[in-house]
């Protein structure tokens, strides 16, 4: 029976049970104390960027660094640092001003667990947080301005905040296929991107190397936004954690509906096929890289 890579079992599994719980200590570490002041914003930060998740962008860069043998103190502030960033974007997308929403992780959204104001400032706090982590990491300088350099590009205009920009565009209007792919490509995919190649650097300079590797995080950053679509169709609220069907109640183009579920999911066996050729030539110590792929690809939740 092919195992359903989204179940605890296989986040459990080494290594990957291994470096979530080097991310939970690292984030631990890197949040401000609940008990001294300001206290509801240092609690808000913590309500969004400890309250669960797959945490599959720390898994990336750990995994990356992996396939160079680099030592996971190294990939501790990296993959901590993204996943501030993305529990900041998920904070101020689950604003009323952007998506609406009120569940995240199966518990509360922060403006509904808190405030407005308190949301906006805890995705701002968490933004600048992730910076200030890589900034003071113990990593040689060229290397630590790599690493800025690459998650500002991924959360700039050239990523997150664009492609958040083209979907409040699209709002009410029908993208077409390249369209949905390019927004995708910079409000998911961005991140997703700037993780592999944070890992990686941290083991090589080698610019095709790079490039094969920024090739498959491409293809897994739209893999799961594919998966995404599907699974707001196929499953419900509980299962997902978050608000289930709610793109299909806006009108929101999505890969269903503009390929059908068929061929969204075809879409889907394309972009796994891609992955898996821009690794073939990495060997086992991919494995780990492989993985994740699937789980994007075969993921329930």
């Amino acid at each position: 029976m092919k195992q359903n890579l989204s179940t605890p079992h296989f986040m459990a599994a080494e290594p990957f049970a291994h470096w979530r719980a080097r991310t939970e200590t690292t984030l631990d570490a890197c949040l401000p104390d609940p008990a001294q002041a300001p206290r509801r914003l240092h609690a808000a930060m913590r309500h969004a960027a400890t309250g669960g998740g797959k945490r599959i962008r720390p898994l990336l860069v750990y995994a990356a660094g992996h396939l160079f043998g680099v030592d996971d103190t190294q990939l501790d502030a990296p993959a901590a640092a993204v996943e501030l960033v993305h529990a900041y974007s998920l904070v101020h997308d689950d604003l009323p001003a952007m998506d609406d929403d009120d569940l995240r992780r199966g518990q509360p959204t922060v403006h509904i667990a808190f405030d407005e104001a308190t949301a906006i400032l805890a995705g701002d706090a968490l933004q600048t947080r992730a910076f200030e982590v890589l900034a003071e990491s113990a990593a040689p300088d060229a290397l630590r301005v790599a690493w800025l350099q690459t998650l500002a590009r991924a959360t700039g205009v050239a990523g997150m905040c664009g492609g958040q920009a083209l979907d409040i565009d699209a709002t009410g209007q029908q993208q077409d296929l390249a369209q949905l792919e390019r927004m995708h490509a910079l409000k998911t995919g961005a991140l997703i991107r700037a993780a592999v190649r944070m890992g990686a650097l941290a083991g090589t300079t080698d610019v095709a190397t790079l490039s094969r590797l920024d090739t498959f995080a491409a293809a897994l950053g739209l893999a799961f936004q594919v998966r995404d679509d599907i699974l707001d169709i196929e499953a419900d609220s509980a299962q997902l954690g978050k608000t289930a069907g709610k793109d299909v109640a806006q009108n929101k183009s999505t890969f269903p509906a503009l390929l059908g579920m068929e061929g969204a999911k075809r879409r889907l066996a394309e972009l796994s096929a891609q992955m898996h050729d821009a690794l073939a030539d990495e060997g086992e110590a991919a494995a780990a890289l492989r993985a994740l792929a699937r789980l994007a690809v075969e993921r329930s939740n």
